[in-house]
């Protein structure tokens, strides 16, 4: 059985993309790494990804391996450079950032991608990850995030297909959601937009799937 390691630096990441899994590849065996502290010592310490980080990266990774996982997943798109580092060093297996699979998707498709996230920094670091000159429309759905961490599916859903919804106004013909915690809001933003909309846990599980079973 085809193990995968999902390593997690947000709690909120681990439902989605298990849920994602569970739908359209229960047949991978999946074991969830998660350090939140990565995320807190990211923000607190001002040294950015420093040695250090990259350390911590490259152990997770490794305690993954040795435990027979034949492919990783990292879900929390703030660490890149950390992510990449692990992936040179374990060549032989598929190391996939949290967005480069529903880039590539995105990127197949045509017309303007309406990205929506609910963390405004990964409004500035996610866009140059797709194509130049790809046609996007950036809306933060403010508040969102703050919904969710205390609870608060149901608004955190409606923020964000609130969104979708002007997005689709703005001449939009498809939308991304930016962010693993997102993943819950993907029915709620197609009814409220009436357009196809990408998810990042969604590409992510398909592209491990084909690369592994090819």
């Amino acid at each position: 059985m085809t193990r995968i390691a999902l390593i997690h630096a947000l709690s909120h990441s681990v439902a989605p993309i298990n849920a994602a899994f569970e739908r359209d590849w229960p047949q991978a065996s999946r074991m969830n790494l998660l350090d939140d502290s990565l995320s807190t010592d990211l923000a607190r310490s001002g040294r950015g990804l420093d040695a250090a980080m990259h350390e911590r990266f490259q152990r997770l990774a490794q305690y993954a391996v040795d435990a027979g996982a034949q492919g990783i997943l990292f879900t929390c798109s703030a660490f890149g450079p950390c992510i990449e580092a692990v992936a040179q060093r374990h060549a032989g297996l598929p190391v996939l950032k949290p967005n480069e699979a529903m880039v590539a998707d995105a990127a197949a498709g045509a017309g303007k991608l309406g990205l929506i996230a609910t963390f405004a920094p990964t409004l500035r670091s996610m866009p140059p990850e797709f194509p130049a000159g790809m046609a996007l429309e950036p809306a933060l759905a403010d508040g969102a995030m703050d919904a969710l961490n205390r609870g608060d599916g149901e608004t955190h859903d409606r923020l964000i297909a609130a969104q979708a919804e002007l997005l689709r106004a703005r001449g939009c013909t498809r939308i991304a959601l930016a962010q693993f915690s997102m993943a819950r809001a993907r029915q709620a933003c197609e009814l409220a937009s009436r357009l196809p909309v990408l998810t990042t846990v969604d590409s992510a599980v398909r592209a491990l799937r084909t690369r592994l079973s090819g």
